[in-house]
């Protein structure tokens, strides 16, 4: 039946589209027409005549996807089955227990609750196992499939079994569902006497109205100096939230961003339509290679319009529109629509998709492709990808032995193990872990036969294969055992060498157990490189006032071939 409802499908379309008359059809409407006409009979071939059993829905889905994948990366289709993680990206709610999973071997393990949420409010902790949901075991279920289970109505129950390390028996949770609304504004504070911290995390619906309601707390709370607005690897989501975020701190009437496109009837100016809540109080703006899309409006409108100081590295490059529209069996488009456009005429758009960093942010645009804007106060920003920071601020390039030991999970361990043992600890700013417990941390590795490779090393073997295969091994034996001496390295040696660091990323892990997200953006902020220039900036005398008047700061040089961070 799946077949030929597919086929009825896709034949039917073809008639409504043929019905309009091919004397009626353009040149360019004939070619739509005629490649329809041949997919449809190629999709009716290969579904009669595949030696194998064929799928029709995957096929068609591999094929939709494979087309848009020839456009943008943000042009995607979007089955009835993955709306809810969809609308759960726009809106930041769904109902279910609150709280991430990921795979421990043949079961399912929750990663993270979120504070304050059913999974949470329980007592359901990070690394505890989940083997029943509702009587159904999840032994090597699919992790989509537990994640269906969890989720729900909000009002209705679940019951959970739950393995936990150090407890013999397992252990057994009943929860209601809630609709779980994922905060865009995670923490915020005072980060010394005067200077204020607001962290947005995503621009969902509601996201302005956090950072109004944080910034007025800390107004009536303290007496404000200064404020840092950090949206760092924020990655994006809402144009109107980024727009009233603006329109905190610029006054109404102001252009933030316009959308242009294909259909002119689409073409909009967005304004800021209300009183600002402070027009004055310095701001500094931090972003990452991570900072996409909204997070790049708000970052560059402001830096525009000579509002803010912005610190850290190029933002991603993401200056397009999607828009939602509706197809059949209650499937959707997201399609690119208009690119978007800042106060001063750019377009933070990475010109190029397909030469990008390895983690999809900016990477080398030419100075012949590169254009000049210019601020308010007549500085010179640029186009050409992403939004270029007032001052670079790399952030620490972890040691290959931390790299390692978060991907094996050892951090996350050991955390799991520290929580079960221990009932509570200091607060984010003062907990640490002792040289007691570094040794214990030591010895975990070893419980656990923790070994790894640097990336030195799999180079070194690759050579050695091709050197033994192409039979020059054996000519520079010598000089190949020096190299491998030199370039091998030692598990308890790198422990104590980059032992400040191993100490700091599990001391955070560790907090993030007891204090939840917030506690680990609290313990961050003790050692953050972009933070401290901020305070450098805001504490300085008229540091801020001369950078934004043109006379200091990055954007006052000529790039140089533009490339990312």
């Amino acid at each position: 039946m799946k077949k030929k409802k597919h086929i009825i499908y896709l034949g039917g379309f073809l008639i409504l589209f043929l019905s309009f008359g091919f004397s009626t059809l353009k040149n360019k409407d004939l070619e739509l027409v005629k490649n329809l006409d041949i997919y449809y009979t190629l999709f009716r071939e290969l579904n009669m005549f595949y030696v194998d059993e064929t799928d029709p829905e995957d096929l068609v889905t591999t094929s939709i996807e494979a087309m848009l994948s020839s456009l943008d990366p943000y042009t995607t289709y979007i089955p009835e089955s993955d709306m809810d993680d969809f609308q759960f990206q726009t809106t930041g709610e769904y109902g279910g227990i609150g709280s991430l999973i990921r795979r421990s071997g043949d079961q399912v393990m929750i990663a993270e609750p979120y504070d304050k949420f059913p999974a949470a409010k329980a007592g359901i902790r990070a690394g505890d196992l989940i083997l029943e949901i509702n009587g159904v075991s999840t032994e090597k279920l699919a992790i989509e499939s537990v994640s269906d289970k969890l989720k729900g109505k909000p009002g209705t129950e679940l019951t959970l079994s739950m393995k936990r390390y150090g407890v013999e028996e397992p252990l057994e949770f009943t929860l209601t569902r809630e609709k779980i609304s994922i905060k865009n504004v995670p923490y915020y504070g005072m980060i010394d006497h005067g200077t204020a911290y607001i962290r947005i995390s995503n621009f969902t619906t509601g996201a302005s109205k956090e950072v109004e309601n944080a910034l007025k707390t800390l107004q009536k709370e303290h007496e404000l100096t200064s404020l840092v607005l950090d949206l760092r690897s924020n990655p994006g989501g809402l144009l109107i939230e980024a727009v009233r975020i603006c329109n905190l701190f610029v006054d109404k009437g102001e252009m933030i961003v316009n959308t242009r496109g294909k259909m002119k009837q689409w073409d909009s100016d967005y304004s800021t339509t209300r009183n600002a809540l402070d027009t004055e109080i310095p701001l500094v703006v931090m972003v990452n290679r991570g900072s996409a899309s909204a997070s790049e409006i708000v970052a560059g409108a402001l830096q525009d319009l000579d509002r803010a100081v912005v610190i850290g590295q190029r933002t991603f490059g993401k200056g397009l529109v999607q828009t939602s529209r509706p197809l059949k069996y209650n499937a959707q488009l997201k399609v690119t629509t208009a690119k978007y456009y800042i106060p001063s005429g750019r377009c933070i758009q990475a010109l190029d998709y397909s030469h990008r960093n390895d983690d999809g942010s900016v990477g080398i645009v030419p100075d012949s492709l590169i254009s000049e804007y210019t601020t308010r106060n007549g500085r010179l920003v640029y186009d050409g990808g992403g939004i270029r920071p007032d001052f670079e601020v790399s952030p620490e390039m972890l040691s290959e032995i931390s790299i390692q030991l978060y991907t094996h999970s050892m951090f996350f361990d050991f955390a799991t193990r520290y929580r079960n043992t221990i009932e509570e600890i200091e607060s984010p700013e003062s907990f640490s872990i002792s040289n007691e417990e570094y040794a214990l941390f030591k010895a975990f590795l070893e419980e656990k036969d923790f070994e790894f490779k640097t990336s030195s090393e799999k180079a070194f073997a690759d050579l050695v294969k091709s050197a033994k295969r192409e039979k020059y091994y054996e000519l520079a034996k010598k000089e190949f055992f020096s190299l491998e001496e030199k370039l091998s390295h030692n598990n308890l040696k790198d422990l104590e060498t980059f032992e400040e660091e191993i100490r700091r990323i599990l001391s955070e892990e560790i907090v993030n157990r007891y204090y939840y997200q917030a506690g680990r953006l609290r313990a961050q902020l003790r050692e953050d490189p972009q933070l401290d220039k901020a305070r450098e900036i805001l504490n300085e005398p008229g540091m801020l006032i001369e950078v934004l008047n043109g006379n200091q700061g990055a954007l006052a040089k000529v790039p140089q071939s533009a490339a990312g961070n």
